[in-house]
């Protein structure tokens, strides 16, 4: 196997991981805003413990999408023209879920915020069950002819495996919320999200481990079944630091469990990159798929200089957001004047009633 092919196959796997540990605490946070925040206070303080990172987070799915483009044109041109409808679908969800972080607090009703606050619980559960869904069966295959054109119609992606690596993307970002909202605020929320992590944070993490399993029985080998041992002992370890109230411990091992789940099924389907379920003949590998080595090699240029300056501003914005919120951090909804320009003036009522506009907080930080 060529070396740039190698290195850029990894490389994914890398912006997968970054991904999935950055982007799975705060699509778990949207999908308990409707089941565990128990009032709009509380819902609140979820949204502002994700405010400050949630849109940067999402950056990582773009650059793994862009990276596979350049770096692996017709594993991109194959996979993505096969999962069409889970990519809309993923795509919608994304777009509802931001749309809805940003208008939930723009109007006053109680009807206005219940329905942008099931929007973005939706938007967020849709999302996190079509990433997991594709990526599950980029791992097991698809029905692929000679020339890389999906044979099985519109839903040929919709299988059990597709149904566990859905479900388990979604499991973990429930789990990775709950331990997120453990480490970001303090109070009653902390300790029910610290309470819920060490009781469901096993069954939540089940469908991921049950994905990995059959990636391993499939296709797996010596290493990768050892890092699928290193993922099991990060899990429990994650699990026994939330029952001892451990939640920086926790937050950490999860993502211990997360870097070698990930790999372990990378490592297992390598240097396949899309298996073909019609004939092995017909799978694509990082060697058949890839660009030519320049692109390869100018892309790791660029990603030498550009990655770490990603890495060095998250690091940074990521250690600049250490308070824990509480519900008294967060004044309750109410009605001011609008601003009058110019520094000094007298607020003089114009014809009519003075147009309200509601302070509120949602996302922001």
């Amino acid at each position: 196997m060529e070396f740039l092919p190698t290195i850029w196959f990894a490389l994914i796997a890398v912006l997968w991981f970054g991904y999935l540990f950055l982007e799975g605490f705060d699509l778990g946070v949207g999908m308990l805003l409707k089941g565990f925040a128990r009032d709009e206070r509380e819902r609140r303080v979820l949204l502002n413990s994700i405010g400050p990172v949630w849109d940067g987070n999402q950056v990582w799915l773009l650059t793994a999408g862009g990276a596979t483009f350049a770096a692996f044109p017709l594993w991109y041109a194959s996979l993505f023209s096969a999962l069409y409808l889970p990519l809309t679908l993923a795509l919608l969800g994304l777009i509802v879920r931001a749309v809805a972080i940003e208008y939930r607090g723009k109007g006053h009703s109680e009807a206005w915020r219940t329905g942008w606050t099931w929007c973005l619980a939706a938007g967020s559960t849709v999302a996190a069950f079509c990433v997991g869904a594709m990526l599950a069966v980029t791992t097991t295959g698809l029905p692929l002819n000679a020339n890389g054109d999906d044979t099985g119609g519109p839903f040929s992606w919709l299988n059990v495996y597709a149904v566990v690596g859905g479900l388990g993307v979604v499991g973990f970002s429930l789990l990775h919320g709950l331990v997120w909202i453990a480490l970001k605020t303090d109070g009653p929320l902390r300790l029910r999200a610290r309470a819920l992590a060490g009781t469901w944070g096993p069954v939540c993490a089940v469908p991921l481990v049950a994905w990995a399993v059959i990636v391993q029985v499939k296709s797996g080998n010596p290493l990768s079944w050892i890092l699928l041992v290193v993922a099991a002992l990060g899990l429990a370890a994650a699990w026994w630091a939330v029952r001892l109230g451990r939640e920086l411990s926790a937050f950490v091992c999860q993502g211990l469990f997360l870097a070698a789940g990930v790999a372990a099924i990378f490592t297992a389907v390598f240097p396949v990159v899309l298996p073909s379920t019609v004939d092995p003949r017909f799978d694509l590998t990082a060697g058949s798929a890839s660009s030519s080595p320049y692109t390869l090699a100018v892309m790791l240029v660029v990603a030498a200089v550009f990655v770490p300056i990603v890495l060095i501003y998250q690091s940074w914005s990521y250690s600049h957001w250490t308070t824990r919120l509480t519900a008294a951090h967060i004044p309750e909804a109410h009605l001011v004047p609008v601003a009058i320009r110019g520094a000094g003036a007298t607020a003089q009522p114009a014809a009519g009633a003075l147009r309200l506009l509601a302070a509120d907080t949602d996302g922001k930080h």
